[in-house]
């Protein structure tokens, strides 16, 4: 069951302000209208000031990757270890694995500003992947695969037209957003990934 708005800006609330302002466009925009921005419990505002190191750092790290791209811990040890069977090394190759789900394409589309906002369009049938029905959020799209908006819904397609307008599309992305179109032109280098956690320790968390 996917979790409530309320639980995951108690999360994002959690992994701190640096994270919120630099995570999801909606996270930040819901952070800033937030009147709860210290961790959440009582002891929050001393949490606030706690220095963390070692481990700690590397599971907070892990939990940010978790919240941004939306996933079960199932699910990102999974890009670990597949990863780490790349050429690439074992980062590089998480990043891109993770920036290569078609929910994550959507989202850097610009279609959304958030990574679930992605996924329910995903699950719910409304983008094609190559004209192929797709409702797994998690399919990996490759160079040259085009995803196409496939919805009859007016409404929908404005309002992500709308977005799209609005949102600067990532480098390695070909976006139409008048046709609701997005061309995947290459796989995304390191500095064109904008994310708002330490990749680097994530591996170390993994690699104990």
């Amino acid at each position: 069951m996917a979790a409530t708005t309320k639980k995951i800006m108690k999360r994002v609330r959690a992994l701190g302000e640096e994270y919120a302002m630099a995570g999801d466009r909606s996270t930040a925009a819901k952070y800033i209208k937030s009147h709860h921005k210290q961790p959440p419990g009582a002891h929050g505002k001393k949490r606030m000031f706690a220095k963390i190191t070692g481990y700690g750092q590397q599971l907070q790290e892990k939990q940010k990757a978790r919240t941004f791209y939306n996933l079960t811990e199932k699910q990102l040890k999974k890009y670990y270890t597949f990863s780490k069977r790349q050429s690439l090394s074992t980062d590089i190759a998480l990043l891109i694995g993770l920036e290569r789900r078609i929910d994550n394409i959507i989202y850097r589309a610009g279609f959304t500003d958030s990574h679930r906002g992605a996924r329910q369009l995903v699950s719910h049938a409304h983008f094609r992947l190559n004209d192929k029905k797709v409702d797994v959020p998690s399919i990996q799209a490759k160079v040259g695969d085009v995803i196409t908006f496939a919805s009859k819904s007016k409404i929908l397609a404005e309002k992500l037209k709308e977005s799209a307008q609005g949102n600067k599309p990532t480098s390695w992305l070909k976006v139409k957003p008048d046709a609701l179109t997005v061309e995947v032109v290459s796989l995304p280098k390191r500095a064109e990934i904008e994310v708002p956690f330490d990749e680097k320790l994530i591996i170390e968390f993994y690699s104990r």
